[in-house]
């Protein structure tokens, strides 16, 4: 079988591009190991509008909301299943200097669609801490990445085009129509393999860094709202009926998916900080983002090889990024669009050199 894609890898990015792929009418097939505990199946698929303490509008949030919003709902109506949630994020201001910093940004009125509300005092909500108030974000949510997953795997399974097995890279073979896999024959493969990549002899220049994160399941005793998702140093996302993902750690010196007891102190703690209801922790895991030094994601074509690319480096952002990201790369790769710099391998080909000479000596 003559394919004009493989893809490599079936986390979120891998498997929003390959839907985006096959959508547009390209013969596709992913090469995905399965793993319970990859990035994208612990991760609460949150989608933020608005960046961290810097209180920012995240990195081309006009484009990427739109364009996660038509994805997410053109699945919901063909699988008949709710996977994208729609909730305000009330950002709980931790200090009275932080409610400063925002009231100074919050005249500028490209907040007008994703601010609805400012609080400078508690909003005397049952079980939320918030004695300095804090903003609610509009155009947040969270998708069930897990149950997106399941989805489209079986949909592949059921016609044939993935293969559930670990990537062999002494199977591939370059040749000038493109790659040969086993006997398998494509005109191009697209790595989309998260923080895997620092294997991948064609890509393991690019400057990966491998970020650990931990979330917990909780249930409290009483129920507070679940009609938006907290967030004051960790995010709190409501699963219903008292249950809550709380998350995340961010450790990139110790790079591995075993769960700790540090982290779990930490998020408790920092959940203890939104509210004083009680909880029980019912579950804990932990795995591991892909994270790029200036927090771009990276895609491109190799260098030399214009047979192989890659599609990666979203870290906690691929909820909101894939989709917008996945249509604009499928339009470089047919010719159709220049890649935007900001995402471009070529920003780091400098890395690649130094790799070829390095690995010359």
């Amino acid at each position: 079988m003559i394919y004009d894609f493989i893809v490599v890898g079936h986390g979120l990015a891998g498997a929003i591009l390959a839907e985006t792929l096959r959508s547009r009418g390209n013969k596709v097939l992913v090469i995905d190991e399965p793993k319970a505990n990859s990035a994208s199946r612990v991760a609460a698929g949150l989608l933020n509008p608005v960046a961290g303490k810097r209180f920012a509008k995240s990195w081309l949030v006009d484009m990427l909301v739109p364009a996660a919003d038509a994805f997410y709902d053109a699945l919901e109506a063909r699988y008949g299943r709710a996977l994208f949630f729609h909730k305000p994020i009330y950002k709980i201001f931790s200090t009275i200097e932080e409610q400063n910093t925002w009231m100074a940004k919050s005249a500028d009125d490209t907040w007008n669609d994703y601010i609805s509300a400012t609080h400078t005092q508690t909003i005397n909500q049952l079980g939320i801490e918030d004695p300095f108030g804090g903003i609610m974000i509009e155009k947040g949510g969270f998708l069930h990445v897990y149950d997106m997953l399941d989805l489209l795997t079986e949909d592949l399974l059921l016609q044939g085009l993935l293969l559930p097995e670990r990537f062999e890279m002494d199977e591939l073979q370059l040749t000038d129509e493109g790659v040969k896999y086993k006997s398998i024959e494509a005109s191009h493969l697209i790595f989309c393999e998260g923080y895997q990549v620092i294997h991948n002899p064609y890509f393991a220049w690019l400057p990966m860094q491998p970020t650990k994160g931990e979330v917990l399941e909780v249930q409290t005793e009483q129920n507070f709202s679940p009609e938006c998702i907290y967030n004051k140093g960790v995010y709190v996302v409501p699963e219903g009926a008292g249950r809550f993902i709380i998350g995340a750690t961010y450790d990139w010196r110790n790079p591995d998916e075993e769960i700790t007891e540090p982290a779990a102190s930490e998020l408790s703690g920092k959940f203890r900080q939104i509210t004083k209801k009680e909880f029980e922790v019912t579950g804990h895991w932990a795995g591991i983002r892909p994270a790029v030094r200036d927090r771009k994601p990276l895609a491109g074509t190799h260098p030399i090889y214009k047979q192989l690319s890659v599609f990666n480096g979203m870290g906690s952002k691929g909820v909101l990024m894939a989709p917008y990201l996945s249509q604009h790369f499928a339009d470089a790769l047919a010719g159709q669009t220049e890649l935007m710099p900001d995402i471009h391998i070529s920003r780091y080909f400098s890395l690649y050199y130094d790799y070829i000479k390095h690995q010359n000596l």
